[in-house]
């Protein structure tokens, strides 16, 4: 697909000498950074209006159960899609993994719900500090960015796409894959929007090109083959993604409107770590927590036992589990059988804070046990932060898989985490991390 760019007002500066000079939008190797720095924004080239006129609507067809999951369009390559970290780099699979292998590591930022409706500040603090660690050493530095939901708001509206998200990452210099969280497929009632729209436009083209939502920046869409879709950074990760749909709550991944798709892609993916022996890190990613403390983003439990009873028939669960939608930190251990599995929601990448604790109520003191009627496994919150703007930072190596949570107040030089968990491969116990 090749479409005319669009330059908006006074950023042609920023543009990309391969699309000046080409005069086409579609590239033969994907485009991420800018070619030189530029400074943060302070205002939004689109002013976004309030949306609770549309919300107020909403709540009514809530009220009167009129709202359902909504269908969507199939990836391509079911029944399980795949992506690789090569593929999204355009580079030589074996050469890559030759780099990593020696590095020992591959290391890589994960946050979601960053885009903000009121300003392009709290969104800066976060993508500038998560550009920061591009200086580190070389076997340090992150790969990619995997998105967890809720690109834009409210409505995943393509009008909303340059500054919500293509400027607040102008100076990321690596991949951003995308989970599509409910806000990204969700449609304003009133008007004739295709669900997901925006998003499959952004984030699953089947080539490197630059879509005119980019508004005159360089990076090139993310060739993603869908909303669903495994994808592997050999030898040391896979990441297994899922579409939690479009509602406020729960999570919803397999009913009669949507079908079951996503859990044969999820049996199709686990019986192929199994065969294969994969023995790297095995991360479960999808919008929606499976379990919240405290937030007004309940818990997701028919979708958590649909996850749970294809894990219990293939055998092989996840090492962890990433989810945002809840607009904070929270770290949370599920104690499966003998082993231990962390539950990170990381949902407070720019768009707004959510306390745990009621308005004017007590702080919540960790760790503390979850009330989990009707579900056999203890689920401990080990930590959190309602406070802060913040990402993750994941690094695996061929035995460990450790999860920093770095929030943005700490400022760009701090590269101590705030709070972190690793994940012994093997025996999927908690313990220290002792690097590659």
């Amino acid at each position: 697909m090749t479409r005319t760019t669009k330059t908006r007002p006074g950023k042609a500066h920023a543009q990309s000498a391969v699309i000046a000079n080409t005069g086409t939008t579609e590239l033969d190797k994907p485009v991420f950074a800018q070619p030189q720095p530029t400074p943060d924004p302070t205002t939004f080239e689109v002013k976004h209006p309030s949306d609770n006129p549309a919300y107020q609507q909403i709540d009514q067809l809530n009220r009167e159960h009129k709202i359902n999951p909504l269908p969507f369009p199939q990836p391509r390559g079911v029944p399980e899609p795949r992506l690789t970290l090569a593929s999204v780099l355009a580079a030589d699979d074996k050469l890559l993994q030759k780099k990593m292998t020696a590095g020992g590591q591959i290391v890589f930022h994960a946050t979601g719900d960053t885009g903000s409706t009121r300003g392009p500040e709290s969104q800066n603090l976060v993508a500038d500090k998560m550009a920061a660690d591009f200086s580190d050493d070389e076997a340090e530095r992150p790969m990619f960015f995997f998105h967890l939901g809720d690109v834009i708001y409210s409505f995943g509206e393509a009008q909303y796409y340059y500054d919500q998200f293509y400027e607040p990452y102008r100076d990321y210099p690596a991949p951003i894959l995308a989970l599509a969280g409910n806000h990204d497929g969700m449609v304003a009632p009133g008007t004739s929007a295709s669900t997901l729209e925006a998003y499959l436009e952004n984030f699953c083209q089947t080539k490197f090109e630059v879509t005119s939502d980019a508004g005159g920046l360089s990076r090139t869409a993310q060739i993603q083959p869908g909303v669903f879709f495994t994808f592997e950074a050999p030898p040391y990760v896979r990441v297994l993604a899922l579409y939690s749909n479009t509602l406020e709550d729960p999570g919803v991944i397999s009913d009669p409107t949507v079908g079951n798709s996503q859990l044969t892609y999820l049996k199709t993916a686990l019986q192929r770590v199994k065969s294969e022996r994969f023995n790297g890190a095995l991360i479960l990613a999808h919008h929606h927590p499976a379990y919240t403390a405290g937030s007004q983003h309940g818990w997701s439990r028919e979708m958590l036992s649909q996850i749970d009873g294809i894990c219990n028939e293939t055998g092989v669960w996840p090492h962890a589990v990433l989810s945002g939608h809840a607009h904070n930190y929270q770290r949370l251990t599920r104690m499966h059988g003998d082993t231990q599995i962390p539950y990170v929601v990381c949902g407070n990448g720019g768009h707004g804070l959510a306390r745990l604790s009621r308005k004017k109520g007590v702080p919540l003191r960790t760790p503390q046990q979850l009330q989990t009627a009707g579900h056999a496994d203890k689920v401990i919150l080990e930590n959190y932060d309602d406070q802060d703007y913040g990402y993750l930072r994941v690094v695996a190596t061929a035995r460990q898989l450790r999860i920093e949570y770095h929030p943005a107040s700490d400022t760009d030089g701090a590269k101590t985490p705030d709070d972190f968990v690793t994940v012994d491969l093997a025996t999927r116990k908690l313990v220290h991390f002792t690097g590659p």
